[in-house]
């Protein structure tokens, strides 16, 4: 569904009642770009030099399970023993960006396409598993930050049962700021949506009992890979 329009509208509105113009000045935005600039970051924790065991530790605190794999060429047999470990059939969907890997020869059925949405298609075409990348991974709290695109649909990692990310080394950040400040540097605008996401989705009922696949997918699994 196209939002771009009805949320035009409701910035609008609200500038309106600002008294400011309907579109953003640029004043405005070297104003923003100002004040990040100048304005001073809080104490950070520190991060350990090998952010990659920094990031698999947190990862794994946070119920995640990590691999690690040397190249891109390995991520397709690293899946097919997750998905062998598990007893889950070799099919998934994934970003667009993945399809060129040697899904094939892994004996892997892989769909550069977002998953279907409906419960008995997911079944029957695969859209139980989810294979995406990540814009960054974040190593002091084990997190994957995904960018909203036409070709790193966020579906594929929010409606599978289980999301295999695929994490080059390189993309590993030491926190939320550093992740942030990546993402301005590289886009220079926030996306549509950024999300954030540290393990499996879960909830707690009000006796604090811990679900996990409450509200998206019940495994994550990180594939770290030494090579970008």
């Amino acid at each position: 569904m196209e939002t771009n329009a009805a949320r035009d509208r409701i910035f609008a509105r609200i500038r309106a009642a600002q008294g400011r113009g309907p579109a953003v000045t640029q004043g405005e935005r070297d104003a923003v770009a100002d004040y990040l600039a100048r304005h001073p970051q809080g104490p950070q924790p520190p991060v350990p030099d090998d952010r990659a065991e920094a990031f698999a530790v947190q990862a794994r605190r946070m119920a995640s399970t990590v691999d690690r794999v040397a190249t891109m060429a390995d991520v397709p047999g690293a899946v097919a023993r997750y998905l062998d470990g598990l007893q889950l059939a070799r099919r998934a969907v994934a970003w667009t960006a993945l399809g060129s890997l040697p899904w094939t020869e892994q004996g892997l059925d892989v769909a550069c396409r977002p998953p279907l949405r409906d419960a008995e298609a997911d079944r029957d075409h695969g859209d139980l598993v989810g294979i995406t990348g990540c814009f960054v991974a974040i190593a002091e709290t084990g997190s994957l930050m995904l960018l909203s695109g036409p070709d790193t649909y966020a579906s594929a990692a929010l409606l599978p049962e289980t999301h295999i990310a695929v994490v080059p080394v390189g993309r590993i950040v030491a926190n939320m700021e550093e992740a942030f400040a990546r993402m301005r540097a590289e886009h220079g605008q926030l996306p549509r949506a950024t999300n954030i996401i540290s393990g499996p989705s879960r909830t707690g009922d009000i006796e604090q009992t811990i679900v996990l696949g409450a509200h998206g997918p019940y495994r994550v699994h990180v594939i770290l890979v030494d090579q970008d």
